[in-house]
């Protein structure tokens, strides 16, 4: 297995999804970041956290697959390289790796886990949030009973790894992490516009199988999720459960 195909826009991820950087707040608080460190940011997207990380002091590398993002990040003053987290090119170089909502696109977890591990000092630490067991279920429960009823490929529903904490944790033990803290975290978050822009954004590739039909079918993944994911007044909220881990790298 291997990073999920997904295409990002900065401008809509800004207008739709700003919400993933803007509730790292809490996992920032686990990296306590140090003036002077050296800190690879892994899925960097358009480098907003990466700019904060650097006026605190930090010098900061940020990694992506997506060449727009990384434009967007480059933007910002952020050092980039364009590398898969399932093939990092790094050795012994950081104090602390980073990742808020990135590593459940990247479904060869060990790969990502012995590359993280290979990229920090002795004693390096590890710190990441990410989808974990149970994200998103309802929403891709209703991909999947629309992907069924149409006779369509299920499997691009949910193609996300979203473990439990103790399944992360032996992972991470395996490679050779000490885990230090780790949690499942539900986060019901309310999103800035309708589910259907949630769905074009994150599942995009999803749709593309419907041909001319993807907005019948977004429509009707939207009515699916109305009665659960959707108040009186009209606001939407997204099912989210986030896994929060700290490990370091052993001396």
């Amino acid at each position: 297995m291997s990073h999920i195909r997904q295409d990002w826009s900065p401008e809509t991820y800004d207008r739709h999804a700003r919400f993933v950087t803007d509730e790292a707040r809490e996992i920032l608080n686990w990296l306590q970041p140090k003036p002077g460190e050296r800190i690879l940011d892994l899925g960097c997207g358009d480098g907003v956290i990466a700019e904060r990380l650097m006026r605190e002091g930090c010098k900061v590398v940020g990694v992506d697959i997506s060449a727009e993002m990384l434009k967007a990040a480059r933007a910002r003053g952020v050092q980039v390289i364009q590398a898969s987290g399932e093939d990092l090119p790094f050795e012994n170089e950081f104090d602390a790796v980073f990742s808020n909502a990135a590593l459940h696109w990247m479904t060869d977890a060990r790969a990502v886990a012995e590359g993280v591990l290979r990229a920090l000092r002795p004693g390096g630490r590890f710190v990441a949030e990410m989808g974990g067991h149970g994200n998103v279920a309802t929403i891709v429960t209703a991909l999947r009973a629309v992907a069924r009823r149409r006779g369509a490929n299920e499997s691009l529903a949910g193609p996300w790894f979203f473990p439990t904490p103790a399944e992360y944790a032996r992972l991470l033990r395996a490679v050779g992490f000490d885990v230090e803290r780790i949690e499942l975290v539900p986060r019901p978050t309310p999103l800035p516009g309708r589910m259907s822009d949630w769905l074009k954004v994150f599942r995009g590739a999803f749709f593309e199988q419907f041909g001319e039909d993807a907005p019948v079918v977004i429509a009707e993944v939207e009515d699916l999720l109305r009665p659960v994911l959707c108040d009186s007044e009209g606001n939407w909220t997204a099912d989210y459960v986030r896994l929060r881990v700290l490990a370091r790298k052993r001396k």
